[in-house]
């Protein structure tokens, strides 16, 4: 199993955790919009430089 070390109290917790059963710190949520529209923005500037 896949361990991952929580920011706020440093123990090592379940990967797929989305809060630290320890000291209740939440991870943020990873926004796929963003995601997608900065490799969006990536690939434009790399044209546009190739160019």
């Amino acid at each position: 199993m896949q361990k991952k070390e929580c920011p706020s109290c440093a123990m090592m917790i379940d990967n797929k955790a989305r809060i630290c059963p320890v000291c209740g710190y939440e991870y943020p949520r990873q926004n796929r919009l963003y995601q997608i529209i900065a490799l969006i923005l990536v690939l434009v500037f790399l044209l546009f430089y190739i160019l």
